[in-house]
C-alpha cells in the first residue's frame, strides 16, 4: 500500500543519507545545556514570583514580572536546545526497532517542556505566600508557553536509522548523458537507450555521478519515493520491488 510521504521528510532522509555517519555530540551536549539552563530558570522564576530570592538589581521590577520574565527566557532555552535536538537525530537518527523509545528519543524535547514549567505550575498553586492574582498570572503564562514549547520540540517528520539505510542502498538507473535518475528501469524516459548507456546502483552512486533529481516520470508513477511493505516494517523505495 502506498504512503504518502511528506517532501520534508524525504529531504530530511535524503540529508541524513548524505551526512555520512557525521558526529552529533556537539549538537546534543548544546541541547542538554540549554535544557538544564531552562530548567534552572524555571526555579528562578519561582523564587522570585514567590519572594522567596531577591535579585539585587532588579528590586525595581515588580515580583510577578521578575518571574513572567524568567518563564520567557525558560521558554526560548528550551526551544532552542530542542531544535539542536532534531537536527541531531536529522544527521544521526535512531533505530525504529523500539516503537517507544524511539518516539522518545525523537521528542526528547517534548519531555523537557514538561520538566521545565509543569514543576513550576504546581509548586506555585501549593505556595501559601503567594496571591491569588500571582498563582493565576504565572500559572496561565506557564501553561501558555509549555504549549508553545511542546508544539515547537515536537518533530513531525521523524527518520529512522531504517529509512536512512534503505534510501542508501536503494536500486535506481541513470543513464550515460541524462541528468537524472529514474526509479524504474522500464521508465519511458529509458525506452531509448542503450543498454551500454544505462547505469544501476544505490542513490549515493547515483548522486556521486551527479545526478541527484528524480525523473518526473518516475515521479508521478510512484507518487513517492517510498512504497509501505505488507510487513509494515520496512519502507523501501519502488525500484526495489521491480
Amino acid at each position: 500500500m502506498a504512503e504518502k510521504m511528506s517532501d520534508k521528510k524525504k529531504a530530511a532522509i535524503a540529508s541524513a543519507a548524505a551526512s555520512n555517519g557525521q558526529s552529533t555530540v556537539g549538537l546534543r551536549i548544546g541541547a542538554v545545556a540549554l535544557w538544564l539552563l531552562a530548567i534552572v530558570c524555571e526555579f528562578v522564576a519561582l523564587a522570585v514570583i514567590t519572594e522567596s530570592t531577591i535579585i539585587p538589581f532588579l528590586t525595581s521590577v515588580p515580583p510577578l514580572y521578575q518571574g513572567l520574565a524568567f518563564l520567557a527566557i525558560d521558554l526560548v532555552l528550551v526551544i532552542i536546545g530542542a531544535q539542536l535536538w532534531k537536527k541531531a537525530n536529522h544527521i544521526n537518527p535512531a533505530s525504529e526497532k523500539n516503537p517507544l523509545l524511539f518516539w522518545l528519543w525523537n521528542n526528547m524535547g517534548v519531555i523537557v517542556c514538561a520538566v521545565a514549567f509543569l514543576p513550576f505550575v504546581v509548586l506555585l498553586l501549593k505556595n501559601e505566600k503567594a496571591d491569588q492574582k500571582t498563582k493565576t498570572v504565572g500559572t496561565v503564562a506557564a501553561i501558555i508557553a509549555l504549549l508553545i514549547a511542546g508544539v515547537a520540540s515536537y518533530d513531525f517528520n521523524p527518520i529512522s536509522a531504517e529509512q536512512v539505510e534503505q534510501y542508501t542502498n536503494s536500486t535506481v538507473y541513470w543513464t550515460e548523458y541524462g541528468s537524472r535518475l529514474h526509479t524504474h528501469n522500464d521508465c519511458q524516459a529509458l525506452s531509448r537507450t542503450a543498454p551500454e548507456n544505462l547505469h544501476s546502483g544505490t542513490i549515493s552512486e547515483a548522486e556521486a555521478a551527479g545526478r541527484s533529481t528524480l525523473c518526473k516520470y518516475c515521479e508521478k508513477r510512484d507518487q513517492s519515493l517510498i512504497v509501505q511493505m505488507p510487513d509494515n516494517k520496512q519502507d523501501l523505495p519502488a525500484a526495489a520491488n521491480e
